[in-house]
């Protein structure tokens, strides 16, 4: 039995755990210093932007289309093994403005049509016919992605962690690693719980993936990113066909029975370092999410919320290696914005690898 231990059981962590729980032959043993999902991925909204991503080709694209085509197993499936409902919503609507490169949607619409997606180009009228609840005065197109949409973040990875654990991976939650041994033929793990010795490591553990690689004397160069959220609360629903809509950097969430969640695009670190919610930024989110749905003016605020990203410093996101000097030790982090969506195609990476 080849034992592999995994540090971080956001979503990439559980999807990594659960698409190894399905090779025979691994003993794995999954590991947080705190409970599934409490780190980037319970702060995330969860939207599923692959097809309509500006990502064309290369690794980039190559993620994205695993992940998309992943995603359209991997919720009945783990649905089917776990009883446990994911909440899913089909489809994204992107409304595009006047300083939006109107040359390039055209042109991404026919690449992905060449490769057997579709984005359905809208004119004004179009949207206001079907989406009677968007004001429409400053939108000239909207893009819709039927094979696009948004997931539950953190029902994903407790179904995902439960997967897993019904093939058998050992989950230990609130344990701290505090150290890792490298032998010639061995890892050794440190924990508050027990020690614990493996055959191969993988750290994905987001933002505390740099402590825990400087721990084996590489430093790693991830930054946090600050996304802020809201849930509102209507009387009823928008319309009776709500898609996932986006624009001005805004995200508006259906979540069912007249709750939406809204999110913000990232706030950088300030010149002192220090990165802080700010009140203003999300009052300024939703304000700009009235004004594409006016309706929420009438909402009730139920809750906000903010979280932390890693983002990889002079490289392109996500990290997936092995990390330097440790032919054992697998990097998995800095996935930005986009932990969501790329976490199966992360998963069957990794995978791949002891496979091969």
């Amino acid at each position: 039995m080849t034992k592999i231990a995994i540090i971080g059981a956001g979503v990439v962590g559980g999807a990594i755990a659960y698409e190894l729980s399905r090779i025979p032959q691994l003993n794995i043993t999954l590991l947080d210093r705190d409970s599934p999902a409490s780190g980037a991925t319970g702060a995330a909204l969860g939207v599923l932007m692959g097809v309509m991503s500006m990502k064309k080709k290369g690794r980039a694209w190559a993620l994205r289309h695993t992940s998309t085509e992943r995603y359209k197993t991997l919720i009945p499936e783990l649905e089917g093994i776990t009883k446990i409902h994911i909440p899913y919503t089909k489809g994204i609507l992107k409304l595009l403005f006047p300083e939006d490169n109107l040359v390039k949607w055209k042109q991404l619409a026919e690449m992905r049509r060449s490769q057997g997606y579709q984005l359905e180009i809208l004119q004004p009228d179009h949207v206001k016919h079907n989406y009677p609840y968007i004001h429409i005065n400053n939108i000239i197109l909207a893009v819709y992605s039927p094979g696009d949409g948004q997931v539950n973040p953190t029902i994903l990875t407790q179904a995902l962690i439960a997967g897993a654990q019904i093939n058998g991976v050992n989950c230990q939650f609130e344990v701290n690693v505090h150290g890792i041994i490298p032998n010639s033929d061995k890892i050794k793990l440190e924990t508050t719980a027990d020690s614990l010795n493996v055959d191969w490591l993988v750290i994905a553990a987001g933002l505390g993936s740099t402590p825990l690689t400087a721990s084996l004397k590489e430093t790693i160069d991830i930054s946090p990113v600050l996304g802020q959220g809201l849930e509102l609360k209507l009387e009823k629903n928008l319309g009776d066909f709500q898609p996932v809509i986006t624009g001005d950097d805004v995200h508006i969430i259906p979540l069912g029975k007249g709750s939406y969640w809204v999110g913000a695009t990232v706030e950088f670190p300030q010149e002192k370092g220090e990165l802080v919610a700010d009140p203003e930024m999300l009052a300024e989110v939703k304000k700009k999410a009235i004004a594409l749905c006016p309706s929420l003016a009438h909402s009730t605020m139920v809750r906000t919320w903010w979280g932390l990203r890693p983002r990889p410093q002079g490289r392109s996101a996500p990290i997936i290696e092995k990390l330097p000097g440790y032919d054992r030790v697998l990097l998995v982090t800095g996935h930005y914005r986009n932990g969501i969506l790329l976490a199966p195609a992360t998963a069957i990476a990794i995978r791949n690898l002891f496979l091969s």
